[in-house]
C-alpha cells in the first residue's frame, strides 16, 4: 500500500489534532498517524465504553466531516524511506509506504520512571500509567495506592484512582511545600486550571500529602505489600497494594532524532517562531518540543497546521496573532510548572549499586556507573538494548549520568517481515 498526502501528522493528541485539523481546512490533504487505536492522546485517553472528552469529540467530528483527512489508528512509524517518506505499520492495512510534502511531528511525551530498589515488584506502575491502565479497565477498587513522584500528574492520578474506587494511602511529591505552594498561587492567575484543581482535589481531605519526599524501597514477596518512603532525613513505611510512581514527562524524539532535527539540553526538539524544525518541511508540536500541557499543545498545533499548510498570511494574520498571543501565555504558565517541580537532589541522586537500572536486560546501576557515556554502558552490559530500547532507563542514565543517547537507527520497533519488505518499494515520489 502506497500513499501520498500534502501533510503527515505524527500523534493524534492535542497538537496532532489541531494541526490536522487546520491544515485540513486550509485545502490540504492530511494524513494523521497514531499509535493508539483512539484519538486523543494520553490527555484525552479514555477507555472502552467511555464517551470522548468534549473538546476531543469537537475536533473528532470536525476531521470526520472532512474528505481529505485519513486517520491511520493503531499505526505506528517504522522508519524513515528516502525523500520525505514513511515506512508505517497499520494494524489494519500492514505494511504502508507513505510520503509527505510536509511533516508534523506532535508525538508526545513520555513518563519519566526513576528507579528505586524493588520498583521491578509486580503492583509498581508509573503515576500516568496507573492513570492509562484504569481507563483501560483494569479494577482497583478497595486496592491501597501509594502515588508518588513529582507535578500536577500525581493529582490527576490521585483523581482517576479514587473515581475507581481504589483507597489512596498517600501523595509523595518531591518538591519542597514552599513550592507547591507557590504554585497554588499561581493557579489563581489561570481560573480555568484553578477550576479544574478544585475538581480534581476534591475529596483530598484525609489522605496524607508528603512533600520534600522520595520513594525509597518497595517491599513484597512476589509483588507490593508496602513502601519506605523518604521524608528529609526520616523514613517511614506504608503498607499498600500497589505504587504508582512517575517523575515528570519527557519528550519522544525518536523520528525527529532520526530526522536530523536539532535538539535542545533539555531533550527537546528545536522550533522556530512558526513551529519550523532544522530540517526542511519538517515541523514540530505539542510536548515534544517541550512539556507544558494540553492547552499549549492545542495553540503549538494549529500554528503548525498553518505554517505546513501554506496559508497565505494575509488571510490568517489576525489568527496567527491570535495563536502566538496564547502560546506565550501558556508558556508562561508552563515555566511555572517547571520551576516549582524541578527535580531536587533527593530524587536526582542515583539509589545504590544494585538497584536495577535496565528492567529488560537486569543491568544494575553499579554495572554501568564506570562508563562514560551510554554508547560505552551499551557496548559492556547491553543496558538499553531490551524490548524497550531504553525509552526508561535512558532517562534515568540521562538524568543521574548526563548521558545522552546517540540518534536511535530504524527499524525503530519490532516490525513484521511484511512491513520490512514494504521498505523495498518505494513510497510515491514527493513533489
Amino acid at each position: 500500500m502506497k500513499q501520498h498526502f500534502d501533510i503527515v501528522v505524527v500523534g493524534a493528541g492535542p497538537a496532532g489534532l489541531n494541526a490536522a485539523q487546520t491544515a485540513a481546512r486550509e485545502g490540504a490533504t492530511v494524513a494523521l498517524l497514531d499509535d493508539n487505536p483512539r484519538a486523543g492522546g494520553q490527555i484525552w485517553r479514555q477507555g472502552p465504553g467511555h464517551p470522548p472528552q468534549a473538546q476531543l469529540h469537537a475536533l473528532l467530528e470536525a476531521l470526520c466531516m472532512r474528505t481529505n483527512v485519513t486517520l491511520f489508528a493503531s499505526t505506528r512509524v517504522i522508519a524513515p524511506l528516502g525523500l520525505r517518506g514513511l515506512l508505517l505499520e497499520s494494524a489494519e492495512h500492514g505494511g504502508v509506504s507513505i510520503s509527505y510534502d510536509r511533516l508534523i511531528l506532535a508525538t508526545g511525551a513520555r513518563e519519566r520512571l526513576l528507579p528505586f530498589a524493588g520498583w521491578t515488584l509486580p503492583g509498581v506502575t508509573g503515576a500516568g500509567a496507573l492513570q492509562a491502565l484504569i481507563k483501560g479497565g483494569m479494577p482497583v477498587r478497595g486496592e491501597r495506592i501509594v502515588i508518588a513522584g513529582s507535578g500536577p500528574l500525581l493529582i490527576a492520578a490521585l483523581a482517576t484512582a479514587r473515581a475507581a474506587g481504589a483507597q489512596v494511602v498517600a501523595v509523595v511529591e518531591q518538591a519542597s511545600a514552599l513550592e507547591v505552594a507557590r504554585f497554588g498561587i499561581a493557579l489563581l492567575g489561570e481560573p480555568a486550571k484553578l477550576r479544574q484543581a478544585v475538581t480534581m482535589t476534591r475529596g483530598f481531605a484525609g489522605v496524607r500529602y508528603w512533600t520534600g519526599s522520595i520513594v525509597r524501597q518497595a517491599h513484597g514477596d512476589g509483588r507490593v505489600e508496602r513502601v519506605t518512603i523518604l521524608r528529609g532525613q526520616r523514613e517511614s513505611t506504608l503498607d499498600c497494594d500497589r505504587i504508582a510512581c512517575g517523575y515528570g514527562l519527557v519528550p519522544n524524539i525518536t523520528l525527529a532524532q532520526a530526522l536530523g532535527c536539532a535538539i535542545n539540553e533539555a531533550g527537546e526538539i528545536v522550533v522556530d517562531r512558526e513551529q519550523r524544525t532544522s530540517v526542511d518541511r519538517v515541523l514540530a508540536a505539542g510536548e515534544c518540543t517541550g512539556v507544558g500541557g494540553a492547552e499549549l499543545a492545542g495553540v503549538e498545533g494549529e500554528i503548525a497546521g498553518l505554517s505546513a499548510s501554506g496559508a497565505p498570511a494575509s488571510h490568517t494574520s489576525a489568527r496567527r496573532t491570535a495563536l502566538h498571543a496564547q502560546r506565550a501565555r501558556w508558556g508562561r504558565f508552563a515555566r511555572r510548572v517547571d520551576a516549582a517541580f524541578a527535580l531536587q537532589a533527593a530524587a536526582r541522586t542515583p539509589p545504590d549499586d544494585a538497584t536495577l537500572l535496565c528492567r529488560c536486560e537486569d543491568v544494575s546501576l553499579g554495572e554501568v556507573r564506570a562508563y562514560p557515556d551510554w554508547r560505552e554502558a551499551k557496548l559492556h552490559t547491553r543496558c538499553g538494548m531490551g524490548a524497550c530500547q531504553g525509552r526508561i532507563c535512558g532517562a534515568a542514565a540521562a538524568l543521574y549520568f548526563g548521558w545522552q543517547a546517540a540518534a536511535p537507527r530504524p527499524p525503530f520497533g519490532p516490525a513484521q517481515i511484511g512491513t520490512l519488505m514494504a521498505a523495498g518499494a518505494e513510497p510515491p515520489q514527493a513533489e
